[in-house]
């Protein structure tokens, strides 16, 4: 596998701080030598853009976007696909005062329909005065645009043949919008999260200096999608800040042959790559006994894991796996965040790997309290299912105040369980065109709602899960993550087939509910894999759950491949009537298997 450019060439001494804008900062990494290196599908290296020819090209096409009259601030929508065009037109837009929203390249997980539609409500959302695609997205950018009111639409080539204006370019400054980020949840209600110069590069000082500790040979490599928080700002401002050169395969590549992620850090001797759990299961899973020689993993000093609930059994694996290819677990580094904070909140300490946290399940579903297994891990089976493992995600990063309050606001002591609420310079401005929605996780002193439930442990940051997805039964919360992490156990079960939910049963009570996608079509075997979920799930959390077994790439994803609770629940409401289910069982949830029903529109499983 050819590679491009390596960092060592870098002759320019590394400088992460001081910027005011990203304009400023790839003027910085512009008079080095690193840059960015593009893959095909076969791991064949296509295109090279050093820092300095990405500046020239965007300054380029600053000017030509200027020439069609755009106010400043005026939004470019940019189809984010893999490949040079989008970080050519994102620094055009930082240069020539505009701000780039990117949007969803993730046509092989939605289907056409679905990604049109979805594309149709980002442009409404977004309203840009310009709108761009590559050749493979342009059709599906015409279609979703028929109707707005857009001023400009075309492809790539379309706006690089456009003249270039002859007047000083005035990028973006400090106090202005760096870019709009869309959540990976968002489609048909979109959020768009308004982040600003200022908050962007205070975000990315911290991942570099603290979480990272970057240094003059590190090289990064990344699959990760550019219109995901992670993959844009993780893996194409984080390097271009730091003077790091990267490596880019397509998402789409991963998927189909994960091998190629690790063929490259082998190939580049790469020291920094991320990936939300998902990815390291695939590559475990998908290794044959002769690759284990083919890789070298010995310079990944910061295999970053995040984006999703982490999971630790997965990790080991991974780490087990690859150990004979020089894969030390040391490498692995827990992070939390999210788009609304630009990226990152927190860091678990670089080299120590994964840390684990043991709590007792009871007292942490009953009365939120995550009391540890007596400083000790599981060590029987009684241990096993009366326990619930998490993983530390670290301390926040520099500038970054983190609290865990109640459902009244007070602010909770170390190991009790809340609403996880974050301040700093890197949080959002608000969301895009939605005051309400901005008032109502956004406080007028800066503190964000952030969804999320955990605990503090001596500073550190402990994740359970998402406040929208916990499942209340009886006063008690049940965690969706631990009831699929029963299913995944099933030999016939993968990882990431399963997703669990909660319901409201005509008697207004909460019923848990969880949807399985399963291969067997034997109606006995069906019938047993439900039995053995029922009883795995009374005996260890004394509750009924409703199993509904559906086809394989049944369940929906977000535009990042991370599983969709929600979507699942509204799909499952609407091919179930519950009231009839309920009845049916004579209020016994999940006595009979479920037939799978046919998908007008299967949804894809890209990153599954």
């Amino acid at each position: 596998m050819k590679t491009g450019p390596t960092p060592t060439e870098n002759t320019v001494p590394l400088r992460i701080s001081g910027f005011s804008t990203l304009a400023e900062a790839l003027d910085y990494a512009a008079s080095g030598e690193t840059g960015c290196n593009f893959y095909g599908d076969q791991g064949e290296l296509h295109a090279v853009l050093p820092y300095a020819d990405l500046r020239e090209q965007a300054r380029s096409l600053a000017r030509r976007l200027l020439s069609l009259g755009l106010e400043r601030g005026s939004r470019v929508a940019i189809v984010a696909d893999t490949d040079p065009d989008f970080p050519r037109f994102f620094f055009a837009c930082q240069y020539a005062g505009l701000v780039p929203v990117p949007l969803s390249a993730s046509l092989l997980i939605s289907g056409h329909k679905r990604y049109v539609t979805q594309l149709r409500a980002l442009l409404a959302n977004c309203q840009p005065s310009v709108a761009v695609a590559g050749p493979e997205f342009f059709p599906f950018l015409s279609e979703a645009s028929e109707g707005l009111e857009l001023d400009h639409i075309g492809t790539v080539e379309a706006f690089t043949c456009l003249p270039e204006v002859q007047q000083e370019l005035e990028p973006l400054s400090s106090t202005e919008m760096a870019y709009i980020q869309y959540t990976s949840g968002s489609t048909l209600l979109p959020r768009g999260v308004m982040i600003t110069q200022t908050a962007v590069l205070a975000n990315l000082e911290g991942i570099l200096a603290q979480g990272l500790k970057i240094r003059p040979g590190d090289r990064a490599v990344s699959w990760l999608p550019f219109y995901h928080d992670m993959g844009l700002v993780g893996f194409v401002l984080a390097p271009m800040v730091g003077q790091v050169s990267v490596d880019y395969l397509k998402t789409r590549s991963f998927a189909m042959r994960p091998r190629l992620w690790l063929s490259l850090m082998t190939q580049t001797k790469a020291t920094i790559s991320f990936s939300p759990t998902f990815g390291y299961e695939m590559c475990a899973r998908r290794l044959r006994r002769d690759d284990v020689g083919k890789f070298d993993l010995s310079a990944w000093r910061a295999a970053g894991v995040g984006a999703e609930t982490i999971r630790p059994d997965v990790l080991e694996e991974f780490a087990a796996a690859f150990a004979p290819s020089g894969f030390k677990p040391g490498a692995f580094l827990a992070c939390y965040g999210m788009a609304e904070a630009s990226l990152a909140i927190s860091f678990a300490s670089l080299g120590e790997g994964i840390t684990v946290d043991h709590v007792e399940r009871t007292p942490l579903s009953e009365r939120g309290v995550a009391m540890p297994l007596n400083g000790r891990g599981c060590e029987s089976e009684t241990d096993v299912t009366n326990t619930s493992r998490f993983v530390n995600c670290g301390t926040a990063l520099p500038g970054i105040q983190v609290e865990v309050r109640d459902e009244q606001g007070q602010v909770l002591p170390d190991r009790r369980a809340g609403v996880i609420f974050a301040r700093g310079a890197s949080i959002m401005s608000g969301y895009l065109g939605d005051r309400g929605k901005t008032r109502k996780v956004l406080s007028s002193d800066g503190w964000l709602d952030t969804g999320d439930i955990g605990y503090l442990v001596e500073g550190s940051i402990v994740i359970i899960g998402r406040k929208k997805d916990v499942i209340i039964i009886h006063g008690r919360n049940i965690w969706p993550q631990d009831l699929e992490h029963l299913a995944e156990e099933l030999p016939e079960i993968r990882i990431g087939d399963a997703c669990a939910f909660s319901i409201e049963t005509p008697n207004r009570t909460e019923l848990a509910v969880m949807v399985v996608q399963y291969r067997e079509l034997n109606a006995v075997k069906r019938t047993e894999c439900i039995h053995r979920l029922h009883g795995l799930i009374r005996e260890q959390f004394a509750i009924d759950c409703f199993v509904e077994l559906v086809p394989p790439r049944t369940l929906p994803r977000t535009s990042s491949g991370k599983l969709s609770r929600s979507k699942t629940r509204e799909e499952f409401l609407s091919r179930n009537n519950v009231a009839q289910l309920f009845h049916s069982q004579n209020g016994s949830a999940g006595t009979r298997p479920i037939q799978p029903r046919p998908q007008a529109e299967p949804c894809g499983t890209l990153l599954h």
